[in-house]
């Protein structure tokens, strides 16, 4: 099993799509964000979703998206989106786990973010800037993003085109691949 990890635009959601085109199932908990907001009525912008991350982790503890997302799990899967710590101590929990992080220069994720356009998304360089100071707290409740990068068990420099990306995640699944043949 892989877990993605990583900041705003570097790529997380392209590895994703690479793994599941590999015949991985991908979960992402985004998704249970994203299912919380929907019952309570708040549209998926990308500030209200971290808000109702926030939350969901106060309540029920830093690691609760993943442990909500632990029995929707099989034998061939990708969870995306992990942002704090705890969420990888609990995924930790399942045999094989391997934590995957994509990362790129801020300048470039930048480009990349005012590329795709997502609603909420900053339009300045220093407000993208910003936004991560936010996203990257002390609070073991909230998202912490650099934090998580540093438990990667591999990091992928994703500063290149897509074919790149792809050649990297196709080398990283031959070496996982191999040594679990062993």
């Amino acid at each position: 099993m892989l877990g993605l990890t990583g900041p705003n635009a570097a790529g997380k959601g392209e590895a994703a799509a690479y793994l599941r085109d590999r015949g991985f199932a991908v979960h992402s908990l985004s998704d249970v964000v994203r299912e919380e907001a929907a019952a309570r009525g708040l549209a998926p912008e990308r500030d209200a979703l971290i808000e109702v991350g926030n939350d969901l982790r106060r309540a029920g503890g830093p690691g609760v998206l993943a442990e909500r997302i632990l029995p929707r799990l099989g034998t061939r899967d990708v969870v995306d989106s992990i942002r704090n710590p705890a969420e990888v101590e609990v995924l930790r929990r399942v045999r094989g786990f391997h934590l995957l992080g994509i990362d790129a220069p801020v300048e470039v994720r930048f480009r990349r973010s005012r590329a795709r356009a997502r609603a909420g998304d900053p339009e300045t360089l220093e407000g993208f800037r910003e936004k991560e100071r936010r996203e990257n707290t002390s609070d073991p409740h909230a998202q912490q993003l650099a934090g998580t990068l540093a438990l990667a068990d591999t990091v992928l420099d994703n500063r290149a085109d897509l074919a790149a990306l792809r050649a990297e995640l196709g080398r990283l699944l031959e070496r996982l691949l191999a040594a679990r043949s062993r």
